[in-house]
This record gives C-alpha cells, sequence and structure tokens, in this order.
C-alpha cells in the first residue's frame, strides 16, 4: 500500500479525527512481520540523506505534532535517527523564552529551518501557536484565526526556496494514550516523560482535537502536505512515516555533484603514493631516520 496516498489530506478537504482508526496497520498482524519492509525503509533513508547532504542544493523538513504520549519522540528515534547526525537536527519547540515571546510566533521557527543539505526534525512546531493557544485561550480567536494563512505562506516561501516539507500527524486514541501514561508509571526508565501536565491536558482531548482537524484541513497544500498516521501501533507509525520519507526523498531526483578535481589525476597521484609506500616496506626506500641499524 502506497501510504502517501492513504494519509495524505487532500488540500480543501474537511479531517474527522473520529473517522480514523488509529489502529490501522494495514496487512501485517505484527511488528515482526512488518521488520523487513521497515528495515528496507531505514535503509534507503539513509543513503537517500547522504544523497540530500552531498548535492547540496534542497533540503527537507519533518513536522511531528501529536496528541501527549503521541509517539513523536519515539518516531524521531526509531525512524529519522537512521540518518547521520551531519546533516540533520531536532528542534523541539517548548515554552517560548522571552526573546522568542518578544518576535512574532513565526521568528524562532525560520531560524531553525533546515539550510541547503540538511533535514530538520521539529518536535512540536509554529502549529502550536494554534493549537495550545487556541485551545487554552492565550490570545484571542481573532488572533490565532489569522495565523493558518500565515502558516500557509511561510510554508511556501520555504518550498519556493527549496525545501521540502512532510508534515506528520501521530494519530491515537484517548485509550491508547492512558495505556502509554500507565507504562510510564509502571516503568521507572520512563517516569522522566511523566508530568502533571498529562492528566491536565488529557480533559482537552475534544477541544485539541478540534484544533488539530481545523489545523489539519486547513493548511495541507501541495507543497507542504499532512498526512495522518495511524500510531497506536508504534511500529506500524514507524513502517508509515519511513515509507513516506523514503518516497519524498527519492522524488527529489537528487545527484551527486561533479568533482572538483581531475580525478584521472588523483588517481595518477595515488597510485605513485601507493608504489613509494610498498617499496618504504620492503626497505627499498630510506625513511626519515635514514639506514636501518642496530640499536
Amino acid at each position: 500500500m502506497k501510504y502517501s496516498e492513504k494519509f495524505r489530506v487532500n488540500p480543501g478537504s474537511r479531517v474527522r479525527l473520529d473517522r480514523i482508526d488509529a489502529a490501522f496497520k494495514d496487512k501485517h498482524e505484527d511488528q515482526a512481520s512488518a521488520l523487513v519492509e521497515l528495515e528496507k525503509y531505514t535503509q534507503q533513508l539513509r543513503e537517500l540523506q547522504y544523497l540530500l547532504y552531498a548535492e547540496g542544493k534542497q533540503s527537507l523538513l519533518i513536522i511531528l505534532q501529536a496528541m501527549d504520549a503521541g509517539g513523536k519522540d519515539g518516531t524521531i528515534n526509531h525512524v529519522l535517527g537512521n540518518m547521520n547526525p551531519q546533516g540533520s537536527r531536532v528542534y523541539g519547540f517548548k515554552v517560548p523564552s522571552a526573546e522568542e515571546a518578544a518576535h512574532d510566533f513565526l521568528w524562532r521557527i525560520h531560524l531553525a529551518a533546515p539550510q541547503r543539505g540538511q533535514v530538520a526534525i521539529f518536535n512540536r512546531s509554529h502549529y502550536e501557536d494554534v493549537l495550545v493557544s487556541r485551545v487554552h485561550g492565550l490570545v484571542s480567536k481573532k488572533v490565532w484565526s489569522k495565523r493558518y494563512e500565515q502558516i500557509n505562506d511561510f510554508e511556501k516561501n520555504l518550498a519556493d526556496n527549496g525545501t521540502h516539507i512532510l508534515k506528520f500527524f501521530l494519530h491515537i486514541s484517548p485509550d491508547e494514550q492512558l495505556r502509554r501514561f500507565k507504562q510510564r508509571i509502571d516503568d521507572p526508565a520512563r517516569h522522566w516523560k511523566i508530568s502533571e501536565s498529562d492528566y491536565k491536558e488529557r480533559k482537552y482531548w475534544d477541544d485539541y482535537s478540534k484544533a488539530f482537524e481545523d489545523a489539519l484541513s486547513r493548511c495541507s497544500t501541495a507543497h507542504a502536505p499532512w498526512y495522518v498516521i495511524p500510531a497506536n501501533h508504534k511500529w506500524f507509525r514507524n513502517l508509515a512515516v519511513s515509507q513516506i520519507v523514503v518516497e519524498a526523498l527519492e522524488s527529489l531526483k537528487m545527484t551527486f555533484p561533479q568533482p572538483s578535481v581531475d580525478i584521472g589525476e588523483i588517481k595518477e597521484k595515488y597510485h605513485q603514493a601507493e608504489e613509494e609506500a610498498a617499496a618504504r616496506n620492503n626497505g627499498k626506500v630510506k625513511g626519515k631516520g635514514g639506514k636501518k641499524g642496530k640499536k
């Protein structure tokens, strides 16, 4: 199945999250059945990211959004973590600093946009300003309602300048969220993830769902599409995201740049150096210390 078509939010369509099965897993019964396919995509992802870095002409921006415990960190770790850190960076957008809050809401986002040859991964993003800000009334409706158009213009500007954008909403059910909260409580290695806000925010589930639906519906465009990824099964989430990212990178038609030196000349120098090294190892050429002798 081509997940880029299955999960893409078509521009102009209306998203209803309650009609999307968060437990969808396609033909796969369990993680084992998907593992071979997932490994193939992660290997391709490494190779394509290397090519993106080498070519140095285009960039990729990956945006991850979800309810609490939706799997943003897991997606970064298990899928996108396969990329070379030299050509990729992860940004986690939390509460704005005093300096950031003194600028427009997109200021800090633009600073993190990827340069040519790079992949930037946003763990949360500028969409928080039409999600949290809206649900908790941090700004008026008059303010946040204008931000959809501002976001679309911002993303269009990035796309026009060579940044390819993929946006993933990791869709989990309320029951799955509660199960993951319990895992955090039961596993000491996950205690650090626990926050009182998890349960406080949970009571706003319906409000967040409505806010997400509006953002997904109003901001999925040809140049910056949204994908609603069923994420109750973490392994299927990883498979779907990796397939979509690989497909997007393959569509860029990237090529390695032409060498800046004469390869024939470099080969000749290499062979000459190789011959000299062999002769030196055979004792036919004196080293820096001169003739060998007894100590």
